[in-house]
């Protein structure tokens, strides 16, 4: 990765916080008539994949994120490639994690913008939930 390009593939999901999934869920298929890809129960945590557009991210809703700001979870081809060229550019590492697609580092901006790098190393996974539905 050469250090004037950017270096994200794609946006892919838009975390979005919500106090009601099943809720917001709805209205988002009833009103925009989004696509319900997933919904997931795990305990006491809901996450709802939509579908707006055919070529965009998913908006996935949440229960459990914290604050108002939704998180951008960005592509890229090689995560510690990534890290690495962000950190020489004066990046701070944030909060490391995995999620069902592959690892990911995510972080905030100086002004509170939330960000998620990952690297797609599970492909499978978006075919095994689409179509789950637990509520």
């Amino acid at each position: 990765m050469t250090s004037d390009r950017v270096p994200f593939e794609s946006l892919d999901f838009v975390y979005t916080p919500s106090v009601d999934v099943a809720r917001d869920m709805a209205s988002f298929e009833r009103v925009l008539g989004a696509r319900i890809v997933f919904a997931i129960e795990d305990g006491a945590t809901r996450v709802a994949a939509l579908e707006l557009s055919a070529d965009g991210p998913l908006l996935l809703l949440t229960d459990h994120l914290t604050g108002d700001q939704p998180v951008l979870v960005y592509r890229v081809a090689d995560l510690l490639e990534t890290i690495a060229a962000l950190e020489d550019r004066g990046w701070q590492r944030g909060r490391s994690l995995e999620i069902p697609h592959g690892p990911c580092m995510s972080f905030a901006m100086p002004a509170g913008e939330r960000i998620a790098l990952y690297q797609l190393t599970r492909p499978e996974v978006g075919a095994q939930f689409e179509g789950h539905r637990d509520f």
